[in-house]
């Protein structure tokens, strides 16, 4: 978890280093002529990217309920604005590992989402997207990797037992066959016997009645 914000934080701050390095060097006389300077699109991002690590550093330490209201008001805001800055830290927050909101399915359809539309984003708003994505095209890559190899396996498992089933079963069935034929031949065995015994008695009678 420490890993992944690390990694999101040192993305962020290249990024905007980088941007800010593209920005046009500004000479004493126009930065005394500028009293009061507006606020360029580099520093909004700037203070938007800072404000979304912070939360992301808040939702992985604070408590469970304190997680639901984070993530609460990030899917508030990014409801009220989607398809923008709102959309990416909403985004990040459902990526980020240690809360029972997590749902990096989720996550990954909103970044794909965003990066169709990159003119959305700031182009370091779309880096970070970018990265984020990676990560978890990486990561629900290797989980639907195990899932199918466990579907293969537990397939596996029921055709055995469904295989040992079925011998089982037709071993039961010939034992049962041969037990009835065992019963069936014991049956003509005593009918036999029975037949012989009436002979013999019939045998003796007569012999016993002749003079």
């Amino acid at each position: 978890m420490r890993h992944s914000l690390a990694f999101l934080s040192l993305g962020a701050t290249l990024l905007l280093v980088g941007c800010a390095s593209l920005a046009p060097t500004r000479s004493p006389e126009d930065t005394e002529r500028a009293a009061t300077p507006p606020v360029d699109r580099d520093t909004t991002v700037a203070l938007i990217l800072a404000d979304t690590i912070q939360t992301l550093q808040r939702l992985a330490k604070a408590s469970p309920a304190e997680q639901a209201e984070i993530v609460a008001a990030g899917r508030a805001a990014y409801e009220r604005a989607p398809l923008g800055s709102a959309q990416l830290g909403y985004a990040l927050e459902l990526a980020t590992p240690g809360h029972d909101a997590r749902d990096p399915e989720r996550a990954r359809q909103l970044l794909r989402e965003l990066a169709a539309q990159p003119e959305r984003l700031a182009p370091a708003e779309r880096a970070l997207g970018l990265l984020e994505l990676a990560q978890l095209e990486r990561e629900l890559g290797l989980k639907a990797e195990n899932d199918r190899l466990q579907a293969a396996d537990e397939r596996d498992s029921r055709e055995r037992l469904s295989a040992a089933s079925r011998r089982l079963q037709a071993e039961m069935d010939e034992n049962a066959k041969l037990r009835r034929q065992v019963e069936e031949a014991q049956a003509k065995l005593d009918a036999i016997a029975k037949i012989e015994r009436n002979i013999t008695e019939r045998k003796s009678t007569n012999e016993v009645k002749t003079p």
